[in-house]
């Protein structure tokens, strides 16, 4: 038996959908390796309320030590600070109960708090970076930097991004293009086998494989036809999805295929989906706005001929691993996407996948919609095969499980 003690710290929630697809199946995963987690999250208490039993079973069941905080939102700034002063006591004090053998974060603010306890108590710390977070919250216009409190805020976490790099003794990123562009900073003692590439990954129990069964039933279950052409897109449209560009692209494939429907799976309304549209001349009978849970989903995207994500082109991008593109090749789904954000193109390309643009144009959407006709479908079999290589949860659960092995056996 192993038997080490790691405290895993995450600032996104376990009730959040997040939490239950890119931190619990991980951390169960390493469980039955012999690791015993502590795990504390920051909890938005409306989500906590809804959830926290489903949490709390999931836990229990896999003897994880759940220890949530609530989140706090306002005020700005001030409430982030107050909840890295929450996490700093919450983990002092288990510190002193359990003796942590590895503090595992996830992201930079929690980062805050590994690289003290690494600096003043020795533990090990693994810095699960995810992305080039300070620089997403400029690309994503969430920080103003003409602003002076926010420039300060931004340049405090770039210095101490560097820091995480030097003193972590093994740093997680997901993707090879993110790696690649942290060896060009110079960081002192940064060498490229310190950093581990572990992609977002899908579960392939749930995002079971699409057949021709299932997306006759999936569109009969939608009220539409058999035959009739589904583009979909998964998930909200937030600071990072182009949703005018992708009904720009909707509208160019209705030119070409008339009967064409575009399926929203999102909790955004259909009221703001069918706004953004009309600039497009789109018409609301052509759109269908579906909420699922995370676990029906596969009944609603199994409609889906193509799916389509549109990601802005930032410099942060070059870290950003894109949940649902794992999850649709899981499917065997084939996608629409752009290029320039972390390795997507590549993964595309090497998987034949679909298509990946490197323009967002009506040209550029006219070829694509050209190619999705004549398109001779990569078997769905052999997009799911193939994505296995980067968004399997087993392989990455292994990835972990090498790291854990280096740092604590």
């Amino acid at each position: 038996m192993i038997n080490k003690e790691v405290l895993y710290l995450s600032y996104d929630g376990m009730t959040d959908p997040l939490g239950q697809s890119q931190v619990l199946p991980y951390i169960i995963g390493l469980t039955k390796k012999g690791y015993q987690f502590t795990l504390i999250s920051c909890e938005k208490r409306e989500r906590y309320q809804q959830n926290k039993t489903i949490i709390e079973s999931i836990c229990a069941e896999n003897n994880i030590d759940w220890q949530p905080i609530f989140y706090t939102k306002k005020p700005p700034v001030l409430s982030t600070v107050w909840d890295i002063l929450k996490l700093n006591n919450k983990v002092k004090q288990l510190h002193q109960q359990k003796q942590f053998d590895l503090i595992h974060c996830r992201s930079y603010i929690t980062a805050l708090i590994g690289l003290g306890f690494k600096q003043k108590h020795q533990v090990k710390f693994l810095f699960d970076m995810r992305g080039f977070w300070a620089d997403e919250r400029v690309d994503g216009n969430i920080w103003d930097i003409s602003k002076p409190h926010f420039k300060w805020i931004y340049n405090f976490f770039k210095q101490k991004e560097k820091a995480f790099l030097e003193y972590a003794d093994k740093v997680v990123s997901l993707t090879e293009s993110g790696k690649t562009e942290i060896l060009t900073w110079n960081i002192p003692d940064l060498t490229a086998d310190r950093i581990k590439i572990i992609p977002c990954a899908a579960d392939y129990e749930l995002f079971n494989l699409v057949t021709d069964e299932k997306r006759k039933a999936a569109k009969l279950n939608l009220g539409l036809k058999p035959s009739q052409f589904v583009l979909s897109y998964l998930g909200s449209l937030g600071t990072w999805y182009l949703a005018d560009e992708m009904l720009q692209f909707f509208s160019v494939l209705k030119q070409q295929i008339p009967d064409a429907k575009f399926l929203f799976l999102t909790p955004d309304s259909k009221e703001s989906v069918v706004e953004k549209a009309k600039k497009h001349n789109i018409n609301s009978i052509d759109l269908i706005v579906q909420f699922s849970q995370r676990a029906a989903i596969p009944q609603y995207a199994h409609a889906s001929d193509f799916s389509v994500f549109f990601i802005k082109p930032a410099y942060s991008k070059k870290s950003s691993s894109p949940t649902k593109m794992g999850e649709l090749m899981a499917m065997g789904i084939p996608l629409i996407c752009n290029n320039n954000v972390g390795d997507v193109d590549a993964i595309v390309n090497k998987t034949n996948a679909g298509f990946c643009l490197h323009e967002m144009n009506k040209k550029s959407f006219k070829v694509a919609t050209q190619n999705i006709k004549a398109w001779k479908k990569t078997n769905s079999q052999s997009i799911r095969e193939s994505s296995k290589a980067f968004y399997d949860l087993e392989k990455g659960v292994g990835l972990y499980l090498s790291i854990y092995k280096e740092l604590l056996d």
